[in-house]
């Protein structure tokens, strides 16, 4: 029997179960895959400044950031992407990568950099969620960490400051949620009809850039134009997050490797119908091995040629 898993992550606001984006993520591929996790928000603790989160504890063993914790839940069994074909996995890869390098970066400025949008939600949320005196030092903690991420990745020369950069880091949103959009298409998720570690990953990204109540933010109007986007993440919240009704059952998993699996069949089917054919054989009253007549009208069509 498995070790329970426990999950710690901020808690929950705006219709969305995290406004987390890496909490939400593992949130997410945890329902997808049929996970059984227990979530303990860090909300008025301690842990909201020393704790990284998302942070996953199964048995003595502690697990943090998204990548890794997804891969401990595959080794134990809970697996959203088996059915995936090499292609697939090699793509969910490379958008997971164009998440992080373009979207990450317009979204730290939004909810920690953005004045407006600082002052308004941000600050106020996270202060409320912790307590005293630490909410006078998360808030302002998370937004210096943010913007030295922001300009770490982006700030190269001759961007140098956070105004500088700031055009293009919307810029490369703006575009990669383009891509998304033009790549989902009218599909509920991503590959084929059951989600994926990589709707995860966009859940995790678009999410709370679609649900955030932002005074200023001209990349969430932009997203809410992409009507695609906003639409698979609202169903994924009805399909696996709505109270009014239980999660679907979780894909069946397979103890054999999939293309395995699939050669086998061929292998079976291809026995029985040469099996098929020995039998009809057998049953023929001569018991003449098959010969191919020839066509009709070939004998008399030679001896009519001219020489």
């Amino acid at each position: 029997m498995a070790a329970a898993m426990e999950l710690r992550c901020w808690g929950g606001d705006w219709g969305l179960p995290s406004v987390h984006t890496d909490s939400l993520i593992v949130l997410a591929y945890a329902r997808f895959s049929g996970a059984k996790v227990s979530v303990s928000p860090i909300d008025w603790t301690w842990k909201t400044i020393t704790a990284s989160v998302p942070e996953l504890l199964c048995g003595d063993t502690v697990v943090q950031e998204p990548a890794q914790i997804l891969n401990f839940m595959r080794k134990q069994r809970f697996n959203a992407d088996y059915e995936l074909t090499a292609r697939q996995g090699a793509d969910t890869m490379a958008y997971i990568a164009l998440l992080e390098e373009k979207l990450r970066p317009a979204l730290l400025h939004t909810f920690w950099v953005d004045a407006e949008n600082y002052s308004n939600l941000t600050r106020p949320w996270f202060a409320s969620r912790s307590p005293f005196p630490l909410n006078f030092f998360v808030p302002g903690h998370h937004a210096s960490i943010a913007l030295s991420r922001i300009l770490l990745t982006k700030g190269e020369a001759p961007l140098h400051t956070i105004s500088e950069v700031e055009g293009k880091i919307y810029s490369d949103a703006k575009e990669c949620l383009n891509l998304l959009s033009y790549r989902l298409g009218t599909a509920n998720y991503f590959f084929g009809n059951l989600p994926t570690s990589l709707d995860s990953f966009v859940f995790g990204f678009v999410a709370p850039l679609d649900k955030a109540d932002l005074p200023s933010s001209p990349l969430q109007s932009h997203l809410r134009q992409l009507e695609n986007l906003t639409r698979f993440c609202d169903n994924i919240l009805a399909v696996y997050f709505s109270s009014d009704q239980p999660c679907p059952p979780p894909p069946v998993q397979e103890t054999v490797d999939a293309n395995l699996q699939k050669l086998t069949q061929l292998v079976n089917k291809e026995s029985n119908l040469i099996e098929k054919m020995d039998d009809n054989l057998r049953s023929s009253p001569q018991h003449k091995p098959y010969r191919a007549d020839p066509k009709p009208g070939l004998s008399s069509a030679k001896s009519s040629t001219p020489a």
